[in-house]
């Protein structure tokens, strides 16, 4: 499905083509390195939001990114939305360098889908003309002609973005877009890939393009707007008012540095203020704050309380002015209402009486299609929790699904705990630990406090070569018997390969960009905090483990 093919309106309301970049410029935030199968889960989730365009991946980076891009094209690609009937599949792109390779090997992993795109880039403005491609203009305008050809040779749908086009000198970056356009490519991609510039100055950058680009009446035009200076949701609004039709955002404004455009604020600014904007999205946006949750679950980047749309606080009241304001009339402060977004209170009466097959439904009603093996994992964590709480809420329910402890794979799982500590003598944790290759170890330390105590005999246990960066505990329900829910963050050992294992700083194949993830995140939850604690470090050290396995048996190769 070309970009001028995607459902188009033909109401007063325009419709913009929202795309999703989470699972590629998302993914790329530090500590967001997601596995295939939770890549997998979250399209699943982006398809049923109502997204038009996933970018699923950068298949050319490693042989992960191309089994996880090549199973979303092959599912999420050719499957209409879950409870959308009228519904099309979304379209499933793939991010490639503007190099032979990287576009072929992106065709490879979507042509499975009914609707694939091609992403490809190159640089345009001086500073990484000269410093990072050095490249002059007119070798840049021959790779960007040569490159666009090869891909429209393989695939209907093309998508060209010039990097750092906000810097760009605007006349030669319309003589790009003009070789673009004229080589296939259906969507030109004006990024804001630094977050430098102001909405006056993005947008006048896209009328300048509109009028000064050859064919620009043949292609879409696209925002990609970053948040350095704040500014990412404001840019991508003022060129929308300009005349772009595609915005590109991401979960929760998740990405490089402080991220990307946010898909909910953009999306609910076009719908909560259609009579000025006068345009519109597909977007199912009473799914929003479920996805928002998914995301940050398999991310492990909290959501800020303040965030809006999605945040804790978002449709929260303190003041007593506010709050008699509400009990009035609730659009004296509130421009949008919660169940609008999918943020209504949901009030979930689980018990110990409670069957699998409820279960199930519960998690679908909130987002999460959990079948096989992951519901009888989830359904037995659900049991064990029943016999310590009296009433199980929504909170709870997200926090057993979200425990990364219980998605391991080939990992390291905890047996038994006990902990020693007080005023009186020192802490100290035994540990009982199973091997992925199913042994048990224990192991006891003394630390200076019974989570340190308790990390150490991990540490022996699994010989890891990371170190602890991050560890954050939350409460997810009210009351004394409240679950406790800790998320950790572990960066991998620069000593690591000090004895002669293979470079995990440098990539093993530069020309393919394939390198390994430094930081890593882990989830547990539990009605005991220190058992939480350990979960959480064991699902951190189990992706590091396994991330370092993979790497070194690739450079190997």
């Amino acid at each position: 499905m070309s970009p001028n093919k995607i459902r188009r309106p033909e109401t007063s309301s325009e419709r913009i083509i929202v795309f999703d970049t989470t699972l590629r410029d998302g993914e790329q935030s530090p500590g967001a390195t997601l596995t295939s199968s939770e890549k997998l889960e979250i399209a699943r989730s982006l398809s049923r939001l109502g997204v038009d365009v996933i970018e699923s991946g950068f298949p050319a980076a490693s042989p992960d990114d191309f089994a996880a891009v090549r199973a979303i094209a092959d599912e999420v690609g050719n499957d209409v939305p879950h409870g959308r009937p009228t519904a099309s599949p979304p379209t499933i792109c793939a991010l490639a360098r503007a190099t032979e390779n990287d576009i072929r090997t992106s065709w490879e992993a979507i042509r499975t889908a009914k609707s694939p795109r091609i992403h490809t880039f190159l640089a345009t403005s001086p500073i990484h003309m000269k410093h990072k491609l050095r490249l002059e203009p007119e070798a840049v305008l021959q790779r960007v002609h040569e490159m666009v050809s090869l891909a429209s040779s393989l695939c209907a749908d093309i998508e060209f973005s010039a990097e750092d086009a906000a810097r760009s000198e605007p006349d030669f970056l319309c003589q790009v877009f003009g070789v673009a356009i004229a080589a296939g490519a259906t969507t030109i991609n004006v990024p804001d890939t630094v977050g430098y510039t102001t909405p006056e100055e993005y947008a006048e950058l896209i009328r300048h393009i509109r009028t000064h680009t050859p064919g620009i009446e043949k292609a879409i035009i696209s925002t990609h707007c970053h948040d350095d200076l704040g500014m990412a949701v404001a840019n991508t609004l003022a060129g929308l008012r300009a005349g772009a039709r595609q915005v590109e955002v991401t979960i929760n404004g998740i990405g490089e540095r402080a991220g990307n455009a946010s898909l909910e604020e953009v999306v609910m600014a076009l719908r909560t203020r259609e009579h000025f904007y006068r345009m519109s999205t597909a977007i199912d946006a009473t799914v929003l704050c479920r996805t928002s949750r998914l995301v940050s679950n398999r991310t492990g980047i909290v959501v800020q309380p303040n965030k809006a749309i999605v945040g804790a606080n978002a449709f929260a009241h303190e003041s007593g002015i506010h709050q008699d304001g509400m009990l009035k009339n609730a659009q004296t402060y509130e421009i949008m209402l919660p169940e609008s977004v999918g943020a209504t209170a949901t009030k979930l009466v689980m018990g110990k009486h409670s069957g699998r097959h409820a279960l199930a439904v519960k998690l679908r009603e909130l987002g999460y299609a959990i079948e096989g093996k992951g519901l009888d994992e989830a359904f037995a964590r659900f049991k064990a929790l029943c016999d310590k709480k009296k009433e199980i809420t929504v909170g709870d329910l997200e926090a057993l699904v979200a425990d990364d402890s219980s998605h391991a794979e080939n990992g390291f799982s905890l047996v038994a705990l006990q902990v020693a500590s007080g005023t009186i003598g020192m802490p100290t944790a035994s540990v009982r630990v199973r091997r992925p290759d199913g042994t048990i170890v224990t192991a006891a330390a003394v630390g200076t406090g019974p989570v340190d105590a308790a990390y150490k005999a991990v540490d022996q246990i699994v010989a890891a070569p990371g170190r602890l960066l991050e560890f954050t505990i939350n409460a997810v329900t009210e009351g004394i018997d409240a679950l406790g829910e800790v998320s950790v963050m572990v960066g991998l050992d620069r000593d690591a390969d000090a004895e002669g294992d293979a470079d995990i700083h440098e990539p093993v194949n530069p020309q393919r960009g394939q390198q390994m993830a430094r930081v890593f995140h882990g989830r547990g939850a539990d009605t005991d905090i220190l058992v939480a604690s350990v979960k959480a470090y064991l699902a951190a050290l189990t992706k590091l483990t396994n991330a370092l396995a993979t790497f070194q048996a690739t450079a190997a190769e």
